[in-house]
């Protein structure tokens, strides 16, 4: 009874042992083969923030800090118009198409990157958690608009 006890002992290290050598050959294959994929150079951001025509205390509070860090960190780039901020009520009939195309609803803040004629629309949720907390806000924010910037 011992006898086969080790014996399969022995064979379930030895199964062991090719799978395990299997699995890291195929996982030395996955992690080189892959390749970076570069963007094109973001050409303007457009940052909106979307409101009805009431707005609470948040709403207002992100749409200033938001102004606010654009405005600080980024005053060259909003001259010349890489950057645009706009604060838009959505109950107005001529905001309409554009609150379809970023598919907004009440409050909302959105980051428009636009790389070679493209939209590439994201919604910033974040912003609302941080909105108790101005210097975190701005330095959140800041290093957002910073990244795509180097992009």
């Amino acid at each position: 009874m011992k006898k086969y006890i080790i014996i399969i002992t022995i064979i379930a290290v030895i199964v062991a042992g090719f799978l395990f050598s299997d699995y890291e050959q195929k996982k030395e294959q996955v992690n080189t083969n892959y390749s970076i994929i570069e963007l094109p150079k973001t050409n303007k951001i457009e940052i909106f923030l979307f409101h009805a025509t009431q707005r609470c205390t948040s709403c207002i509070d992100v749409g200033k800090f938001a102004k606010k860090t654009i405005d600080n960190n980024f005053s060259e780039e909003l001259n010349s118009g890489k950057i645009v901020f706009r604060e838009i009520n959505i109950d107005l009939l001529e905001n309409y198409q554009l609150a379809e195309k970023f598919q907004a609803s009440g409050s909302s803040l959105f980051v428009n990157t636009i790389r070679d004629g493209k939209d590439y629309i994201e919604q910033d949720l974040k912003v609302w958690r941080l909105v108790g907390d101005e210097e975190e806000f701005e330095f959140y924010f800041k290093e957002k608009i910073a990244d795509i910037l180097k992009n």
